[in-house]
């Protein structure tokens, strides 16, 4: 593997914004967690099938894995942005889209530990809704919605690097 640029990237404005969004989240998860654990049945939907409704119980410390391992997922991709360089790209690096390249695969990192936090906390609060017998469910629209949103994310990542190939081929 060659040698590719070393770059510190500065965050931009929208960086720091998804930054701070994702770890509010992060909080909100174990607060929303928290404030609702003691309220809870001992038994609590603990898996649910393709259409979101629950299809398995268990201990309601269960419910504790959600934001443990949302937190561990969001500290992880938090410490490998830190190295954009180790990255896998679309297009040959070199100095000059370097710094293009980079800032763009890192704010797909923000976006995706964003998503996924968010994803963690809606089953977080859809399993408390769906113990205390408000809910019956994640429902039939999570799947989709989820599937459709990291599709939307990946589509973006794409069309982001043709476009920079394409720039770069008439250089």
């Amino acid at each position: 593997m060659k040698t590719r640029p070393n770059i510190q990237l500065k965050l931009s404005t929208t960086d720091v914004i998804i930054e701070i969004i994702g770890w509010l989240a992060v909080v909100g998860i174990w607060i929303l967690t928290f404030i609702h654990y003691e309220k809870l049945p001992e038994q609590i939907p603990i898996h649910y099938n393709s259409t979101g409704k629950a299809d398995g119980l268990g201990d309601k410390n269960q419910l504790l894995i959600l934001p443990i391992v949302a937190t561990l997922f969001f500290i992880g991709l938090t410490l490998l942005n830190k190295f954009p360089r180790i990255f896998n790209y679309f297009i040959p690096l070199a100095q000059e889209n370097a710094f293009f390249q980079y800032s763009d695969a890192t704010r797909l990192i923000r976006f995706v530990k964003l998503l996924f936090v968010i994803i963690f906390g809606l089953i977080v609060f859809m399993t408390i809704q769906t113990a205390k017998g408000t809910a019956g469910g994640l429902g039939i629209w999570f799947l989709p919605l989820m599937i459709g949103l990291f599709f939307i994310l990946i589509m973006y990542l794409f069309e982001k690097g043709k476009k920079a190939l394409i720039l770069q081929s008439k250089f």
